[in-house]
């Protein structure tokens, strides 16, 4: 069943003085519009999640306040089959946590992320999260006297008019979130690992960004599907964007695609399967009342974590891998998908 939501073309404040949701605040933007003026403590996760892919390997990093603790991860994946993955990651214990911007970081007027120490020492995490000009600066440190060093250091370009998808989820007043999802920005760049160099971008081929950006009081579980790829495909630049199970019922969705740096909002819950069989069985994901997005993401990786650490319970699995089908955008415009890179998740939380 199709949504009936709102564009928002003005900026606009995500809660009222009293800490409650703006009703005003509800709604969908094509470039971020929100203000997440969060105050006080109690179920408040804000975020930023970047992840550059190329078609050999990529690197995420995240930077994440959950009221009591702030977790900063770096994580890299090659796709050959000897190939390495790695995670280092930060815990900042509560009264000392990560300060995020209310707006986009990264983006002019947000302000930077700057986390970890200046020279990051037994395994701690320093990420950084920078406006430049033309793009957002991604860098990042780790140093572990045990393990290899890591350096990120990667500048994502914002194309002239290149839109985005900002959706406003409505539990209730007093619980929702502000989420900001980004796709198919060119990158380049490198990481260092030890004293190897993997290329990103340029000369070393095409490398493309998402960013998920979030704010918002969170009930105290939730599950989700989450599915991004981007990348060229039948003579256009692509980017998906499809959620899952977490806004049903809501109102909202945060389905869309991006095409040439246009967006078309999906206002319909998608309809995902996937076979029980094994984490590299594939999925399908459709519009179940139209032919919008017919899609089947086959995977060839998995990433998954569990975690049972008392205030947080966390299991995910994030699989790697392409997309292949059809879409439509608003104009009417068919495209064929073969195989786009990017992944789909499930995942369950409690926190």
């Amino acid at each position: 069943m199709a949504t009936h939501e709102r564009e928002i073309t003005g900026p606009v404040d995500l809660c009222l003085p009293d800490g409650r949701l703006d009703p005003a605040a509800v709604g969908w933007s094509r470039v971020p519009l929100h203000r997440a003026n969060l105050r006080g403590w109690g179920r408040t996760k804000r975020w930023e999640y970047w992840c550059v892919t190329t078609p050999t390997h990529l690197v995420a990093l995240t930077v994440s306040d959950l009221d009591y603790l702030a977790l900063n991860t770096v994580y890299l994946l090659e796709y050959a089959a000897a190939g390495r993955e790695f995670e280092r990651a930060a815990i900042v214990p509560a009264g000392r946590g990560v300060r995020l911007p209310d707006t986009v970081a990264g983006t002019p007027g947000a302000g930077d992320v700057v986390v970890g120490p200046e020279r990051p020492t037994r395994g701690k995490v320093r990420v950084e999260i920078r406006d430049e000009h033309g793009g957002t600066r991604l860098r990042a440190r780790c140093l572990d006297p045990d393990r290899l060093p890591v350096e990120v250091d990667l500048l994502v370009a914002r194309p002239e008019g290149h839109e985005s998808l900002s959706v406003v989820v409505p539990w209730s007043e007093r619980r929702f979130q502000y989420t900001s999802k980004h796709t198919a920005l060119p990158a380049a760049g490198r990481v260092r690992i030890g004293t190897e160099v993997l290329g990103f971008g340029g000369d070393d081929g095409e490398a493309w960004a998402v960013l998920d950006h979030g704010r918002g009081r969170w009930p105290r579980t939730v599950d989700w599907n989450w599915g991004a790829a981007s990348g060229r495909t039948d003579g256009h630049t692509v980017g998906l964007q499809f959620g899952g199970r977490w806004t049903a019922g809501t109102g909202a969705t945060e389905n869309g695609l991006c095409v040439d740096g246009r967006l078309t909002k999906i206002g319909e819950e998608l309809d995902w399967r996937r076979s029980p069989s094994g984490p590299q069985a594939p999925w399908t994901i459709r519009t179940p009342s139209s032919d919008q997005v017919d899609l089947t993401f086959t995977p060839f990786h998995n990433r998954s974590a569990h975690t049972n650490a008392g205030l947080v319970v966390n299991r995910t699995d994030q699989r790697f891998g392409h997309y292949d089908g059809r879409i439509r955008t608003d104009d009417g415009t068919r495209i064929a998908v073969n195989g786009l890179l990017g992944w789909a998740e499930d995942v369950h939380m409690r926190w």
